[in-house]
């Protein structure tokens, strides 16, 4: 019951508050209102960004390593990135390739591939500056990509060249539009393919780059539309290990079978990259620390302001119901009861002012959702975060003004003018 009454009270009064000054309380909500969506905002932009990042991450695979020319970040402890040490160095082929699985205890699957961009035409439609992914027959098991419509290659295509393509979801729709593509001839560079199949649509990843904009088609028969050799085209080695392989066996294994294929003595440096995952994710395990920190810091400057002006509301509330506190008192009010009045008035101040800003917020991220490829949503986490702040900033900002009420004489409250 006393708890049930100081709620009451305690909406009534702050209701009144609100009511009477309402000028002085609209300044005050704003500096909650605006740190708790500076903060908040900052984690919700946080969280859903580090989750996009985490699954364009995972979908090159935890248990895969990418041999290339050019290494993804500079050598562990260092921080600028010495390109002049990569340029002269081969680019992986197919042969490697080949070799990596047959020698190899470790691999279950691996795809050799390269790309290169073309105008492709169906009949009178265009698609100009096509990125064409050229690779081997295992990429369909490496990417754990999926078929919408048609088929994949068989590995008796793939190997011998066929002239067959696979079309990215946009790429499909922008030369066919709603007829079944299936069976169609297309054009690149004066060559015809037979199209046997739709890619299921993906979406972009964090580096920018989509299967629903690619047209794929066997390595060898690209070999017949440029020249690889020696010429850097962005090829690469995607190794994908066996279930429950020691992943830094795995690496070591890749690297000797890499050196010897390279014929390098012991003690030169490798000439090739073995990228992975894990050095990505570590270094936006950085980056996601400094910008929550920056988060705090901004927030907390607002926040910081919100609560003075909570506090002054609280003084100006006690002051104008000094005699109401000594009649309270006088009754058998005790000093509890006053205490709580006001930090629970505090309290409710606060959190309105929280609750307007996590309003913002979820507006913010429906409209940006809208607009953009990237998904921004307000979790349930950063919520209760945000109510979380907005009450201990109302117990903070009130205690102060509501223990110099409890403390009020009785009788010099009631003679106060």
């Amino acid at each position: 019951m006393l708890i049930t009454r100081l709620i009451l009270e305690s909406f009534s009064f702050a209701y009144n508050s609100l009511q009477g000054n309402k000028l002085r309380t609209f300044l005050s909500l704003l500096g909650i209102t605006i740190g708790i969506f500076a903060i908040i905002s900052v984690f919700t932009v946080i969280d859903s960004l580090e989750h996009y990042i985490r699954n364009s991450l995972n979908s090159l695979g935890s248990n895969m390593v990418y041999i290339q020319k050019w290494p993804w970040a500079p050598p562990e402890g260092e921080s600028e990135y010495p390109w002049w040490k990569y340029m002269n160095r081969p680019v992986p082929t197919m042969q490697e390739n080949d070799e990596i699985i047959r020698r190899s205890r470790n691999v279950e699957n691996s795809v050799y591939f390269f790309g290169f961009n073309r105008t492709v035409q169906f009949e009178s439609s265009k698609a100009e500056n096509t990125q064409v992914l050229a690779t081997t027959y295992d990429l369909i098991n490496t990417w754990s990509l999926e078929i919408e419509n048609g088929r994949y290659f068989t590995e008796s295509e793939s190997n011998s060249g066929a002239s067959l393509a696979i079309l990215g979801s946009e790429i499909a729709t922008k030369l066919f539009e709603k007829v079944n593509p299936i069976g169609k001839m297309i054009k690149m560079q004066g060559h015809r393919f037979e199209v046997i199949g739709v890619y299921v649509k993906k979406g972009t990843d964090m580096f920018g780059t989509s299967m629903d904009k690619r047209v794929h088609i066997p390595v060898v028969y690209a070999m017949n539309m440029v020249d690889v050799r020696d010429r850097d085209m962005g090829q690469a080695i995607n190794v994908k290990a066996k279930p429950d392989v020691d992943h830094d066996e795995f690496v070591a294994e890749m690297a000797g079978i890499m050196r010897s294929l390279h014929r390098l003595k012991p003690l030169e440096e490798n000439d090739f990259a073995i990228n992975e995952v894990s050095l990505i994710s570590t270094r936006f395990d950085a980056f996601f620390k400094v910008f929550n920190l920056a988060g705090w810091i901004i927030g907390g400057f607002s926040i910081l302001v919100g609560g003075f002006g909570i506090a002054n509301i609280m003084f100006v509330s006690v002051k104008e119901r000094t005699k109401i506190i000594g009649i309270q008192k006088a009754i058998g009010a005790k000093k509890y009861f006053i205490l709580l009045q006001f930090i629970f008035e505090a309290v409710v101040l606060s959190i309105l002012g929280g609750i307007i800003g996590l309003f913002l917020i979820f507006i913010g991220t429906l409209i940006f959702s809208y607009v953009a490829d990237m998904t921004i949503s307000l979790t349930l986490s950063n919520i209760i975060l945000g109510l979380t702040i907005s009450g201990v900033i109302g117990i903070l900002a009130g205690f102060v003004p509501a223990l110099s009420a409890s403390r009020l004489d009785p009788v010099d409250a009631m003679n106060s003018v």
